[in-house]
Formats: C-alpha cells, sequence, structure tokens
C-alpha cells in the first residue's frame, strides 16, 4: 500500500520519492474518508470490533487515486483531420488554413446544447476513471464568447461529483476568437472587465487559467488578465514556456500561481525561482509525445532545482487525447528521467496542491477522502513499466466502488 503521508504541502527533492510504503497494509474507510491505514493484521482486528466489512485485495498494489490536474474535458468533437494532416507534415497554420485546429472545436462548442457536452464528456470521464483517475480539473477555453463559456462552465458543475471530483477552471484567454481578430487588447478588455466578473460572481470556477504564448497573449495581456482574475477571488494558473520561452513562468511565480504547466522551454533562471515558490510546475508530457515533438520538459533540473513537480494528462483534442495517467507516468519516467515513485507522487499528491485539493485528496491518510486504486501488481514500478497496459482493476471515490473489473 502506497499511502502518501507526510508532507503538508506538495513534495520537493527527495521528497517526491518517499511513498510512505506499507508492505502489508489496509485502509479503513467510514462515510467515505479514511479512519485508519496501517498493517494488515491490527486494522482487521479493529475490523471485527466494529463489524466492518472486509475487502481481501489478495497482494495487490493499492494507492491514491490518480489525481488529473490539468484537463480540457469538454471539446464538442475529436480532431482527427488535424490528427491525419499533422501526420502527413503539415503544420499549426496549414492544419487551421483547412478549418482545423482550436477554432474548429470552438465551432463545435458553440453549436452544442449543454446536454450533448455533458454526455460527451461523461465518456471521457467513464474511460478516466477506468484508469484510476479520482478527480481532474477541467478547463474552459472552447467558446470564447459569453454563452459558449458559461455553458461549458454549467456542465462543469454539472459533472461535479458525478461521481469524480471535476475541479473548474476559467480559460477564456486560450486564444483569441475570430470576431476579436487582430484586436488582442480588446479582447482581454472584454474578459476582465465583463466575463472575469460574471464567472467570479456566479461562483462556476475556482481557477482562471491563460494561454502564455506567441499566437496567443503576450506577458503583458496575460498579467492584466490573472491580476483582474485574482482581484475577483479566482486562483490562477497559466499555460507557460510551451514551445519558446515567453516569461510565462516568471510571471506565475510573481503572481502565486497555483501552477505554472507545460514549461517545456522553462529557462535556468524561472527554475530557481520555481524552487522557492509555492507554484506546482505541472507537466505535461502527452502532448509532446502526440505532437510528436522531442523537447520535454527537464523534469530532473526542475526537481533538482526544489521545484515541486506534478503531472497530469492535458486531455484535449487537438495534442494529448489521452485519458490515461498510468501512460502519462511512462512517458515521465522513460522520457524525462522521472523514477516511478517521483511520477507517482507527482500524480497524486502533487497534483492535488496543483488544484488546491491537497488537505483532501492525494494521499490515504486520516480525515481524507477515501480515494483509491487497486492495480494487478505486485510492485509500483510496474505501473510506468507496462506503459500502455490497463492496471487498474478497481476505483473507490469516497469509499464507493466506481469502477470493478472483477
Amino acid at each position: 500500500m502506497l499511502t502518501l503521508r507526510g508532507n503538508s504541502g506538495p513534495r520537493r527533492g527527495v521528497a517526491l520519492s518517499e511513498l510512505a510504503l506499507i508492505e502489508d497494509g489496509a485502509v479503513m474507510v467510514e462515510n467515505g474518508v479514511v479512519t485508519h491505514v496501517g498493517l494488515s493484521r491490527r486494522l482487521e482486528n479493529l475490523a471485527e470490533t466494529q463489524d466492518a466489512e472486509v475487502v481481501d485485495l489478495d497482494g495487490r498494489v493499492v494507492m491514491p487515486g490518480f489525481v488529473d490536474s490539468h484537463t480540457h474535458l469538454v471539446f464538442g468533437q475529436p480532431r482527427l483531420m488535424d490528427y491525419e494532416m499533422r501526420i502527413a507534415g503539415a503544420d499549426y497554420h496549414q492544419i487551421a488554413e483547412a478549418g482545423g485546429g482550436i477554432l474548429s472545436s470552438l465551432r463545435h462548442v458553440r453549436a452544442m446544447p449543454r446536454k450533448s457536452l455533458e454526455a460527451q464528456a461523461r465518456k471521457f470521464i467513464s474511460r478516466m476513471i477506468q484508469n484510476g483517475t479520482t478527480t481532474l480539473e477541467a478547463k474552459t477555453g472552447y467558446g470564447l464568447d459569453e454563452s459558449s463559456e458559461i455553458k461549458v462552465l454549467r456542465a462543469l458543475e454539472h459533472l461535479d461529483r458525478q461521481p469524480l471530483d471535476v475541479v473548474p477552471t476559467f480559460l477564456g484567454a486560450h486564444v483569441i476568437p475570430q470576431e476579436f481578430a487582430g484586436r488582442g487588447d480588446e479582447y482581454i478588455d472584454f474578459l476582465c472587465e465583463h466575463l472575469i466578473p460574471k464567472v467570479s460572481r456566479s461562483k462556476l470556477a475556482r481557477f482562471a487559467d491563460i494561454y502564455c504564448e506567441p499566437g496567443a497573449f503576450t506577458v503583458a495581456q496575460s498579467a492584466r488578465y490573472l491580476k483582474t482574475a485574482v482581484s475577483h477571488g479566482l486562483g490562477v494558473k497559466i499555460h507557460a514556456d510551451q514551445f519558446i520561452h515567453s516569461g510565462g513562468t516568471r510571471l506565475a511565480v510573481e503572481l502565486g500561481a497555483a501552477s505554472a504547466d507545460h514549461l517545456e522551454h522553462v529557462s535556468e533562471e524561472d527554475i530557481r525561482f520555481l524552487g522557492v515558490s509555492s507554484t506546482v510546475a505541472t507537466l505535461l508530457p502527452g502532448s509532446v509525445f502526440h505532437l510528436g515533438l522531442k523537447h520535454y520538459a527537464p523534469a530532473r533540473r526542475l526537481i533538482d532545482g526544489g521545484a515541486a513537480v506534478a503531472l497530469a494528462t492535458d486531455f484535449n483534442p487537438g495534442t494529448s487525447p489521452t485519458c490515461s495517467m498510468p501512460m502519462i507516468l511512462s512517458l515521465a519516467c522513460t522520457q524525462m528521467g522521472m523514477s516511478p515513485a517521483e511520477a507517482i507522487t507527482a500524480a497524486t499528491i502533487n497534483g492535488a496542491h496543483a488544484i488546491g485539493m491537497g488537505n483532501h485528496v492525494g494521499s490515504l491518510e486520516y480525515g481524507k477522502q477515501a480515494d483509491l486504486i487497486v492495480l494487478d501488481a505486485g510492485d509500483y514500478r510496474e505501473i510506468p513499466y507496462f506503459f500502455g497496459v490497463d492496471l487498474v482493476t478497481m476505483t473507490v471515490k469516497r469509499g464507493e466502488i466506481i469502477y470493478s473489473r472483477n
């Protein structure tokens, strides 16, 4: 049993490898929360005195459920044309000219009713559950007008706790929509003066996010957007330094952002700043893999520099259409040099801290939600080792079995 018990904050440095493993462990659950964790023989005796139901997992690995701290869950339709064109050698601009890219998702999301978007998202959530995810963050960003962004936030509200915890993030600044083409500052004005206040008043989002990258939004635009979000009581996140060094990571640290995500082109100076900050470095190797790129985020330098590293799927229709956190762990180990223990910590307790849920999920300890998974493995290192293999046999959320392969 991997409990991940320990520090109150996200894990850094050598602490990323500390799984608080119990060789012959057990967990006791009551009313959806963990009440005891310890050796099986002790908890079996306790279970007898409390007339508790005992479930024998026959020597399998038990651990906290995965916390997927960066997804674009609601997007309308898969971008299959983009996929084929990219394989054939087309670049981003050629795909966009053919009607693909983010703006194609925008057309679908704007056209689809909320219930249809919810139904599609539930299918993806079901796949995530089968791969061991018990908590996820989900962003807007494929509507980019008032009615569509609110529609997606309402969809996420309906999806929350059905059965997973879904943490909503307002990504109104994903790209500049066509109706504001060439007028990025005016679009930021609209978001800051109108839409962020409305999202805040409605309490539909916990975070605001922005894509700080050439072709999307500048550091100055990002700073204005995120400062406005903070002034309206929202936590902030930022897509930073994905394709070039844009300065987004430094901005995230300066603003005390919950996380800076991607970081494939983060600088050594940025790593030093992250190492002494509260901002979690959320790495997304799935998008690098799916795009056929070679430049992964420098996980080892980030860890050695003291940064709190998390891992997430970046589930989205264009660059990372995967629901599998175990596959992300495999990529983290083989492509970014993380150890299996570091990857597990980054995908559980550190992911929880990246979305403000560290006191509730991400580890198996007293008072936290009983969110756990059972794997058909005798050693936790098998999780990344068997890449692309489904080892999850049971997923438990708040003490209830929501998936079982038996």
